[in-house]
């Protein structure tokens, strides 16, 4: 039977990707996690179903975690709708993912197990598909410049320059990571 204490599930998930980010998806067992928990050996296997339904979890509550605060919502819904301001929340957002580390790179643990296990591909596009959605859909209903291309390709073009930052931070620069944010929103966004 499962266990329902959410508070020591939640725990018990940001463990997990403690372990994924650490040690890949190889490493990711319920020892594994209940040490990184500092749990009793057993309570992550009394939580979940299966290793299959702890990397699910631990997808969903890495985007839990990345999304942004009401303080940041209430911002840019009162900020200008102009480049300008827009430049300025991809540099947030890229800021905010980068600093949670241990969650981007257990995504990226995570994508790479999705390319050998069908379901957890299956959850992982469902979710990553509903983002980028979500996305689109708020740059719409902020009525910020560009269009749902130039969302997908900022995406796409920040995704990696996070993974840069993530892996290899050396590469490039606090002060290059800024102007190459800047140049691609100029250049992909187009103002009214």
């Amino acid at each position: 039977m499962v266990r329902r204490n959410d508070q020591r599930r939640a725990a018990l998930v940001d463990a997990a990707i403690e372990v994924l980010a650490r040690e890949g998806a190889r490493g990711l067992t319920f020892r594994a996690v209940d040490a990184e928990a500092a749990v009793p050996t057993g309570t992550a296997s009394n939580y979940f179903a299966s290793r299959d339904d702890l990397l699910t979890q631990a997808g969903a509550r890495v985007y839990e975690r990345l999304r942004p605060d009401e303080a940041t919502y209430e911002r840019q819904r009162t900020a200008p709708r102009d480049r300008a301001a827009y430049t300025l929340l991809m540099r947030e957002l890229v800021g905010r993912v980068a600093s949670f580390r241990t969650g981007y790179l257990a995504l990226l643990e995570l994508r790479l197990e999705a390319t050998r296990r069908p379901e957890l591909r299956t959850v992982l596009t469902e979710r990553v598909r509903a983002d980028l959605d979500d996305n689109v859909a708020y740059h719409e209903t902020a009525g910020l410049p560009g269009d749902a291309t130039a969302v997908k390709l900022l995406y796409l073009a920040l995704n990696w320059l996070i993974v840069e930052q993530l892996t290899l931070p050396d590469v490039l620069s606090e002060e290059e990571r800024d102007a190459l944010v800047t140049a691609a929103v100029e250049r992909l966004v187009e103002e009214d």
